[in-house]
């Protein structure tokens, strides 16, 4: 994932540009190698270096490489984490099914920085790698042109040591939010309330408790109004109750997050069109946010208690 600062190599090679600014540092050794051929290239993709935008040459002249990627970062003075994020995500887009395997990044923050060059590699990393996000699950025919093929980004940084410290934590997160991209995206046959608990409960690998609650617990405590939604399906509820002791205090009160856990929704029937009703397996979006905060937080090891409560059911229509 990262390495020592090198000229290119081979394969793909990537740099970073912030916006309307001259050929300096390492951008201007390589238009050098180039015989000005890169500043060309810029003039005629009116390349400006903006936020998200690229430039992309093919076996450039004076390099060992077969591709030369340029990543925009946006004004200067504008640059933040989420920009180095943003250049992440256009490589990914740029070479996930380019037919490239490996890209290795040459990162060189600009001048008066605000952003360290460390953190930068890692937002790198974590851009491309949320960028890098598909649910091929059920797909049985693929072109293969539409195949993934990039399996390896290196970001070159003179200080990996700090940047793969910042990645871990990054890294976290990226799992979080896939675990809950992966929740959500499941079609409502496959990922039903009985399924969603039991796919939540691989987090207590990560040290997270959980608890599920049945139909006969729910009973017992009351809980009709979520019962009464269940009624209609053959699917039975559950409540699912994610719990993470980051501080080690069990005196220390958690912050709760608590989210609606619908795993198909045809409330309403009569009054919703037909257009769009498939769309109604994502009244469980908060839930899978839930479940995925939960997981992120876990992997980071968050000095924080926190709770996060689902309901989930599914609301049909019965008879």
């Amino acid at each position: 994932m990262f390495g020592k600062p090198a000229q290119p190599d081979g394969g793909t090679y990537a740099i970073v540009m912030p916006e309307d600014t001259k050929l300096k540092g390492l951008a201007a050794q390589l238009d050098k190698k180039m015989k000005g051929g890169l500043e060309r290239a810029i003039a005629a993709g009116r390349f400006t270096g903006g936020k998200g935008q690229t430039l992309e040459v093919l076996v450039p002249a004076g390099l060992e490489c077969e591709r030369l990627l340029v990543l925009g970062l946006g004004k200067a003075a504008d640059i933040s984490p989420v920009s180095y994020e943003a250049a992440g995500g256009a490589l990914s887009a740029r070479l996930l099914t380019s037919g490239d395997k490996t890209v290795v990044l040459n990162l060189e923050v600009p001048e008066k920085s605000t952003v360290p060059a460390a953190e930068a590699a890692a937002r790198i990393g974590l851009g491309a790698q949320l960028r890098a996000y598909r649910f091929d699950n059920y797909r049985t025919t693929q072109k293969k042109t539409e195949k993934p093929t990039l399996t390896k980004v290196t970001v070159l940084t003179e200080d990996q040591a700090e940047a793969k410290r910042l990645w871990k934590s990054l890294e976290a997160l990226s799992s979080g939010i896939k675990f809950t991209r992966d929740l959500v995206t499941e079609p409502p046959n496959i990922l039903y309330p009985a399924e969603f608990a039991k796919r939540a409960q691989a987090l207590e690998d990560l040290g997270v408790s959980v608890e599920i609650l049945g139909v006969k617990e729910m009973t017992k405590l009351g809980m009709g109004a979520l019962l009464g939604v269940a009624q209609g399906s053959v699917r039975p509820a559950r409540i699912l109750a994610m719990r993470w002791n980051g501080t080690g205090k069990a005196n220390v009160k958690p912050l709760c997050l608590v989210g609606k856990g619908v795993t198909f929704d045809t409330g309403g029937i009569s009054l919703k069109p037909a257009a769009g009703m498939e769309d109604m397996k994502w009244d469980m979006g908060g839930a899978g946010a839930v479940a995925g905060a939960m997981k992120a937080l876990a992997g980071r090891k968050a000095k924080a208690n926190v709770v996060g409560v689902i309901g989930l059911v599914e609301n049909m229509p019965d008879g």
